[in-house]
């Protein structure tokens, strides 16, 4: 098989499966391209009986991703679980390096890679799914000159993905599942050979692209692509960074976790609901412990205690309001999108 001219990179999450195999059945052995993608899967699950399901549709060669293995046209590179999906010059990198938006692997860890690799040959594609990886890597892709293409969100199973993508980047397609095949050839079809001079690559994305190589970066190398802020990171509890370029606004570490904002926004509620659990629990033994002393007691002393399990009592059910209350707002959130 010849190296590509083009990577066509794809992140998707819920509903991606579906969505992947409409596509991959578009896509010629012929391709001048190869496929790189990335579906969100639980950390202890096996991707092969997913390429196993792709390749009965399309004849493109399926195959999980493996470390080193030179890139090849017609061929679609499926990330395995729990491990980010990189490229270095012609050849796939698989690293268990820091999640990045709380993922790994993470569509925006495999589409800075490719952006900073093949500059404008590559295609940036965001399918179904929730939440919002892959649109900083949209961003990154469309710094570099590549080609930033979206599913339609009423053609998706689940919009969210879509949606944050057209919210906060310039994309140059959006289109439905069946137009998408044809989208993609045309556009690999439109020019077969990189042009002598390579388009410029921010210098923060080229940075960016070797921290996740070598997993880890330093605080000095952190400092050059952004500005320390008064926030802790949800994965390692480290200062944060926040990025100075691009139109997403994003956070980064030094040990390599990187977050949008709305994915860090979503860990420190994640992180604020936990710890409210946890002093309700407490709550709830104090006034079991005080109730006790109670029982234990008489008179004035008893009075006192028994007044202070009313109060707590009242703060008990103010917060396990709240909590309920915050609970069937982010369910009805996710019926929405």
């Amino acid at each position: 098989m010849a190296a590509p001219s083009y990577l066509i990179v794809i992140g998707t999450s819920a509903g991606g499966m579906p969505a992947l195999t409409r596509l991959v059945a578009q896509l010629p052995a012929t391709l001048p391209a190869a496929v790189l993608v990335v579906q969100h899967l639980a950390p202890d699950s096996t991707g092969q009986p997913l390429v196993h399901r792709l390749s009965m549709h399309t004849s493109l060669h399926c195959q999980l991703a493996v470390d080193q293995t030179p890139l090849q046209a017609g061929t679609l590179y499926l990330a395995p679980p729990d491990r980010h999906l990189l490229t270095h010059e012609d050849r796939i990198l698989v690293t268990k390096g820091p999640h990045e938006n709380n993922y790994r692997p993470a569509a925006d860890a495999l589409f800075r890679s490719a952006a900073v690799a093949f500059d404008s040959h590559v295609i940036g594609v965001v399918l179904t799914g929730m939440l919002h990886d892959g649109t900083a890597g949209l961003d990154f892709v469309k710094r570099c000159g590549g080609t930033a293409v979206v599913q339609d969100p009423a053609d998706a199973e689940f919009a969210s993905m879509p949606e944050s993508a057209l919210r906060h980047v310039a994309v140059d397609y959006v289109v439905p599942m069946s137009q998408m095949g044809a989208l993609l050839m045309d556009l690999v079809g439109q020019q077969v050979s990189k042009p002598e001079h390579r388009p410029h690559i921010p210098h923060d994305l080229q940075l960016e692209a070797a921290i996740a190589e070598r997993v880890m970066g330093t605080v000095d190398e952190v400092s050059e692509i952004g500005h320390q802020v008064p926030l802790t990171c949800p994965g390692c509890g480290g200062n944060l960074w926040e990025v100075n370029e691009g139109s997403v606004l994003r956070f980064r570490c030094h040990t390599g976790h990187a977050y949008t904002a709305e994915a860090l926004l979503e860990s420190s509620q994640q992180e604020m609901e936990e710890t409210l659990w946890v002093a309700l629990r407490m709550m709830e033994e104090r006034k079991n412990l005080l109730s006790n002393m109670a029982s234990h007691g008489e008179g004035y002393w008893s009075a006192q205690q028994e007044e202070r399990i009313e109060e707590i009592k009242r703060h008990i059910n103010r917060l396990r309001e709240f909590l309920l209350s915050g609970s069937e707002n982010t369910s009805s959130a996710a019926r929405k999108v």
